[in-house]
């Protein structure tokens, strides 16, 4: 870690060495499950595979704990377990507003059409060619600094298009449709999830995965309309503000506009059936053990234990006490104990992710320094 992110989080949190015993739950937990979503990410960090949104570089220490961990990829729960144990240290990341925060997300699976028609209206651009992006803690000359991604111009970078600009035609013919969905609704709702599956009128499922954002900041809309009235937060799910899209289209494109970033997006042919989505780190996504991050202060790969709640309904829900793999980020994600859970795809994981909006203790396994 950095001195400038270590600098970063003592200013935002207080960070707790702890031993594992004074994790509840921490035997029970299924920990082969997790160590298979660890070496997903060890085998990217050790070919060093490009990242889809570059978070803060892995220590050597993480590295090292990688190249043992490929060495033994068959490990049972109890052996994965003492694997954690052997390589780690749990530290309390404890913000100094209060809790961590979890949220959920998932993939959506819609119907589509690779053309339009009278049905299929609302098209997924394909990532522009004069679209730049910053890299994280990057700036370019003339741009505001809280912008993450730029216009190439002959003349120099401008600032991209908002949501508002590009949906009325500002990128002409620089970006492709590469599907047509029937709702901006549910356009919108693939732009905060990052992926998703269409199923398309041949029978057949198109995959498509995030390639790029506009780099302007993102507003919930959900926020929004509870600041209006128009929904109370503790009674919002995904269904209902999808269902409020729909039957609102003309306030429903004005609020949509209020969220400036904008996704752009690829087909994701190599992906397989049974994969999920690709994460912020490069590879495919694991339901349940996955974990988004604020890429700014984690490395990807890192593992996290969350101790919580997970929602079933509005008005029940489990324990939730598992060790969960740092492999994704978000824009909205921003903060040293701010977590997203991703839960797969469809609309079962949909309706579940949609509920989870709790506070969560967020514990770190930072790798043990190399003797």
């Amino acid at each position: 870690m950095s001195a400038g992110v270590a600098s970063a989080l003592a200013d935002q949190a207080r960070l707790e060495p702890l031993p594992f015993q004074d994790l509840a739950g921490w035997e029970a937990d299924d920990h082969a499950a997790a160590f298979g979503a660890f070496l997903r990410s060890c085998r990217a960090l050790e070919a060093s595979a490009a990242e889809l949104r570059p978070a803060q570089a892995p220590q050597a220490d993480l590295l090292a704990v990688c190249r043992e961990a490929l060495k033994t990829p068959g490990l049972d729960r109890t052996e994965a377990r003492r694997f954690f144990e052997t390589h780690f240290q749990p530290v309390a990341v404890t913000p100094h507003s209060g809790n961590g925060f979890l949220t959920g997300y998932y993939e959506p699976e819609f119907q589509g059409s690779r053309r339009p028609d009278a049905i299929y209206r609302v098209p997924l651009l394909d990532r522009p060619e004069d679209l730049v992006t910053i890299l994280q803690g990057e700036t370019l000359p003339g741009l505001d600094k809280g912008l993450q991604a730029a216009r190439r111009t002959k003349d120099g970078y401008e600032p991209y298009p908002d949501r508002a600009a590009i949906e009325e035609g500002a990128l002409g013919t620089l970006a492709r449709p590469i599907v047509y969905l029937r709702e901006p609704g549910e356009a919108f709702i693939i732009h905060v999830q990052g992926s998703a599956r269409i199923r398309l009128d041949d029978g057949s499922v198109m995959r498509v995965a995030y390639a790029g954002r506009n780099g302007r900041p993102y507003t919930s809309i959900g926020r929004l309309l509870v600041q209006q009235g128009a929904m109370d937060l503790e009674t919002m799910t995904l269904e209902k503000l999808m269902g409020w899209l729909k039957t609102h289209p003309e306030p429903a494109e004005a609020l949509m506009r209020q969220n400036q970033s904008y996704i752009f997006f690829r087909e994701a042919r190599e992906l397989a059936s049974e994969d999920g989505p690709i994460g912020g780190a490069g590879t495919p996504l694991v339901p349940g053990r996955s974990l988004a991050v604020d890429r700014s202060l984690w490395a990807y790969g890192l593992p996290v234990w969350l101790d919580g709640q997970l929602p079933l309904t509005l008005d029940a829900a489990e324990p939730l006490r598992r060790l969960m793999i740092a492999q994704d980020t978000g824009s909205a994600i921003i903060g040293p104990a701010r977590g997203d859970f991703f839960f797969g795809s469809g609309e079962e994981a949909g309706r579940r992710a949609g509920l989870l909006r709790h506070a969560v203790r967020f514990v770190v396994l930072q790798p043990k320094p190399r003797s």
